[in-house]
């Protein structure tokens, strides 16, 4: 028994919600964090994905790479690039760092990027269900 939601679209729900709370937070002075939230809404929609293709509880992982190719996934190269990227910054979000590097090196420009390819991202696994 999984003790998440089995509810794929519920899932979908949840990965909507992440994003608009990533755009929330990208207008705050912690505005890095917002992709935290495009990391997450990403790994819910992946994860409602996985659950409604083979039907079992998605594993506990935020390893998105792993996602797509457990559920045998291949997205668009510029999706599967920017997938590659979000896995590499959520960890920044995630552990402690530099704040001062980290708050240099996500400047508002990328921030915004990752939220708008978030929603791309999401759209695209939309299109799987």
């Amino acid at each position: 028994m999984c003790p998440l939601s089995d509810n794929p679209f519920e899932w979908l729900e949840q990965a909507e919600l992440d994003i608009e709370t990533a755009e929330h937070t990208a207008k705050g002075i912690q505005r890095y964090y917002a992709l935290f939230f495009c990391h997450l809404s990403v790994e819910k929609a992946l994860k409602g994905l996985y659950f409604k293709r083979l039907g079992v509880c998605p594993p506990k992982t935020h390893n998105l790479p792993y996602l797509l190719e457990k559920i045998d996934e291949k997205p668009p190269e510029d999706i599967f690039k920017f997938i590659m990227k979000l896995s590499e910054v959520h960890i920044v979000t995630r552990y402690p760092e530099d704040i001062g590097r980290i708050q240099r090196e996500f400047s508002s420009d990328f921030i915004s990027f990752a939220i708008e390819k978030s929603k791309e991202t999401i759209q695209w696994i939309k299109t799987r269900f």
